[in-house]
């Protein structure tokens, strides 16, 4: 039986990802659950707050209240938590799936140097139907060539801190590394007033944040007589958790190391 931890188990995510642990209760179940400290669900039996039914773990404050007892630990929290957390991992020889977006270069040059000691996936989105995505944004850019404009549009809930999202900077970064750009040079983040007109070799991204939208993404490649979209739009969670959940079943059998999830669906 696989042991999985979930951080932040009380909040939306966290809820989704405890209940797709459990609808794979054969295999694995949810070994830790923690909590914030000022969190009114600490103590609370997680299942109580995700399935509706007792599981028998209550959650808890931080992982060192309850030892090394896991085998995988799943992480869609913040940047700042994220690199706690890997800091336990690593130093409990335990596997992670990361699924934080908004991490810094300097959190991604330590996840880096953390893989040399422990198996850890990290992906923007878990969603398989977006990494499919991302491999047809390959071939799309690889066809397509400079001889389209490049954009991407990205709807998040309103909770959303990060902008643009994980996953649209990760579509931007497929795009340019196969066209050879630089996404760092090429990336346009908004436009107001009056310029010059549109450079080709930019890769331009608009963000929306409004109400409960759980998460659309299209990239648009438009010349002066067609243009061709790719389109993502998740309605549930439960897509992100569906996904993380089998990435924790994957990334513990492997050897230390950093995978994406494209390495998990072997794209």
């Amino acid at each position: 039986m696989l042991k999985v931890a979930i951080v932040g188990a009380a909040g939306r995510m966290g809820r989704t990802l405890v209940e797709a642990v459990h609808q794979n209760n054969s295999t694995m179940c949810v070994s830790v659950a923690t909590v914030l400290a000022d969190d009114p669900a600490l103590g609370v039996d997680i299942g109580l707050l995700s399935v509706g039914a007792a599981l028998g773990v209550k959650t808890v404050v931080g992982l060192d209240q309850e030892g090394p007892d896991f085998d995988v630990l799943v992480d869609f929290t913040s940047p700042e938590a994220t690199m706690d957390h890997l800091v336990y991992c690593r130093a409990n020889n335990k596997a992670m799936v990361i699924g934080t977006t908004g991490l810094s270069v300097d959190q991604e040059q330590s996840l880096q140097a953390a893989a040399a000691d422990i198996p850890i996936l990290v992906a923007p989105n878990m969603s398989v139907g977006v990494n499919l995505c991302l491999k047809l944004l390959e071939d799309a850019a690889r066809v397509l060539g400079d001889d389209v404009d490049i954009e991407i549009t990205e709807a998040h809930h309103r909770f959303k801190k990060d902008a643009p999202s994980g996953t649209a900077l990760k579509m931007g970064s497929v795009i340019a590394e196969t066209l050879g750009r630089d996404l760092e040079q090429c990336a346009v983040y908004g436009r107001e007033g009056v310029s010059e007109e549109r450079d080709r070799k930019t890769i331009g991204f608009s963000t929306i944040r409004a109400g409960d939208i759980v998460g659309d993404h299209t990239v648009t490649f438009a010349s002066l007589g067609e243009r061709v979209e790719i389109t993502h739009k998740a309605s549930s969670r439960m897509t992100f958790a569906s996904g993380a959940v089998r990435g924790a079943q994957w990334i513990v059998a492997q050897e230390n190391g950093l995978y994406s999830m494209r390495d998990v669906l072997e794209l």
